[in-house]
């Protein structure tokens, strides 16, 4: 579900901030997320699935907090940390789910649980987070612009209550 709102609002966001270069400021989470992609099987040994999908977790709640606290002042480092989080925030989730699946289904249904995970992850979750963001979004407009540290308070909040029940 939080996913959803950094694929809906960070390319909206950066520029109402001040960010001239959104594309290459968002590239910078794609190479995050190839240099976290080659790091994931020397993790998923050494920590577990467990620990570094709580690690996924915690990127995504570190991501959205320093985008809310970044926002008032556009305090630069901020917002390009909350960016630069896209591989742990993917990569220690996503990857190491798909991994986790891949490993523990048994041969005949592996396909069905990988398609099942994605839908449930990429597919749902995406629908659900989008519904919410609008809904939350529509109480944020103040003066005819977004208030942007409310905007990304509410994911980041979203991000701990799952993190706490996992």
């Amino acid at each position: 579900i939080p996913l959803a709102y950094y694929y809906a609002y960070t390319a909206v966001y950066l520029p109402q901030i001040g960010f001239q270069a959104t594309a290459s400021t968002m590239a910078l989470g794609q190479i995050s997320e190839i240099f976290f992609m080659l790091l994931v099987p020397f993790f998923f040994r050494k920590l577990g699935v467990k620990v570094m999908i709580l690690i996924g977790m915690l990127g995504w709640v570190a991501r959205y907090a320093l985008f809310a606290m970044g926002a008032p002042d556009q305090v630069v480092w901020m917002i390009l940390a909350g960016v630069i989080l896209h591989g742990v925030c993917y990569d220690f989730f996503f990857v190491t789910g798909q991994l986790y699946v891949d490993k523990v289904a048994p041969d005949d249904i592996r396909s069905s649980a990988q398609g099942f995970i994605a839908f449930v992850t990429l597919g749902a979750g995406m629908f659900v987070g989008g519904i919410l963001n609008g809904w939350w979004n529509s109480y944020q407009t103040v003066e005819g612009a977004l208030n942007w540290q409310n905007v990304w308070y509410f994911p980041a909040g979203l991000a701990a209550i799952v993190l706490v029940i996992f």
